[in-house]
């Protein structure tokens, strides 16, 4: 009998361990399920409505935060420089709506206009963080606002002027510069609606769901690739990699390249989802959110999971749905709903470069010990 209890009492003992190992390790999802859990009701939606939402932001974000996996692989951190490329998209897309291309034609010629632009706007980021390396999350943060400088100036002067806009419905009064909004009527939603699928009144994106599903069985093929592993390599230690005969910053300028070619079609993705786009301000916020949503799914500054991409956003954007109106019935006030979801965003993003920073300076701290005749983990361990 002795026996019995024992072999019954041990799975639960074992489970609450894991359970409380799960939240050890992943203490920022946990907050999030926990805020969700008691928003929900506060808000009042119905599970139909946030379903629907869900979805719709699924495959309006996933593109885009799926862009950031091979530079932390890469051991190059968040890529705020992933703004470059949703530039490169809203640049192609002025001109394929300029050139009034509709349909799915308009839409994949926007994704190949963005590509060489992303190139180059990616091959450049490349350069300046291997300048910069060891800080370069700091870079390419500062980077995207010297870029979006060089952006504002071509397209409020250069188009129209210098570079050739026929359609009057998109340039200024003046004659010159792009109107603030830009009506992509000609490619709005037409990957969404491209196969029309409908499961208890909910409507799926199934040739999105598709796209999406191409990118994340291209990263796992390209993990296994001899590339992937190089990248994997300089990840986990940029000197050893490098004493391996691994040519280190070109292959961190290629990370860098292929982030930045996808993210450039990730707006696109984005934008044709929304159906329109706002010039000058569509891209400024897409790198803070995206990277705010891969934190919230379990990801660190230098380990990214498929996973952590589709958790994250929905998590992230679970709580963009309820927060307002939750805040709205608890306090009647939608806009500390609003200004709760910004802090969220910021701080998360805020807390994870704290907690890289201060792990990397503890491990500096083992090694120098370890050089000066201390003890190291490993010993410490065996001990």
């Amino acid at each position: 009998m002795m026996k019995e209890r024992k072999t019954t009492s041990a799975p639960k003992g074992s489970l609450l361990k894991q359970a409380k190992l799960l939240i050890s390790e992943y203490p920022v999802p946990t907050l999030f399920i926990i805020i969700s859990i008691l928003a929900i009701p506060a808000s009042g939606f119905s599970a139909g409505y946030l379903i629907q939402e869900l979805i719709t932001r699924l495959v309006r974000n996933s593109f885009l935060v799926l862009s950031l996996i091979i530079p932390i692989m890469a051991g190059m951190g968040l890529n705020f420089g992933m703004t470059l490329g949703a530039m490169a998209g809203q640049i192609a897309l002025i001109f394929v709506t300029d050139w009034n291309i509709i349909g799915l034609n308009g839409l994949f010629l926007a994704m190949i206009l963005s590509i060489p632009m992303s190139l180059i706007f990616g091959y450049a980021t490349g350069q300046i963080l291997n300048k910069a390396k060891g800080r370069e999350m700091v870079t390419s943060f500062i980077l995207a606002f010297f870029a979006n400088g060089i952006y504002q100036l071509i397209v409020l002067y250069g188009m129209g002027s210098v570079i050739k806009i026929g359609s009057n419905a998109l340039v200024l009064s003046r004659g010159y510069g792009i109107r603030n909004a830009v009506n992509l009527i000609n490619v709005r939603q037409v990957m969404d609606n491209l196969i029309p699928l409908k499961i208890f009144g909910i409507n799926v994106p199934l040739a999105t769901f598709m796209f999406i599903t191409l990118l994340c069985l291209f990263i796992l093929w390209f993990k296994k690739t001899k590339l992937g592993q190089d990248m994997r390599a300089i990840g986990q230690d940029m000197a050893v990699a490098d004493a391996a005969g691994i040519a280190v910053e070109k292959t961190r300028i290629t990370a860098i390249i292929i982030s930045t070619v996808l993210a450039g079609i990730g707006q696109v993705i984005y934008l044709q989802n929304i159906g329109t786009m706002n010039t000058y301000n569509s891209h400024e916020q897409i790198g803070m959110f995206s990277i705010a949503a891969i934190l919230i799914g379990g990801a660190t500054v230098s380990k990214a999971k498929i996973g952590n991409v589709f958790l994250g956003v929905i998590l992230f954007h679970l709580m963009f749905i309820v927060s307002p109106m939750a805040g709205k019935n608890l306090i009647g006030s939608a806009m500390l709903g609003e200004y709760f979801r910004v802090f969220i965003s910021y701080g998360v993003i805020s807390i994870a470069l704290v907690l890289h920073a201060w792990k990397r300076l503890k491990e500096q701290e083992r090694a120098r010990a370890g050089l000066q005749g201390g003890d190291s983990p490993t010993e410490e361990a065996e001990a």
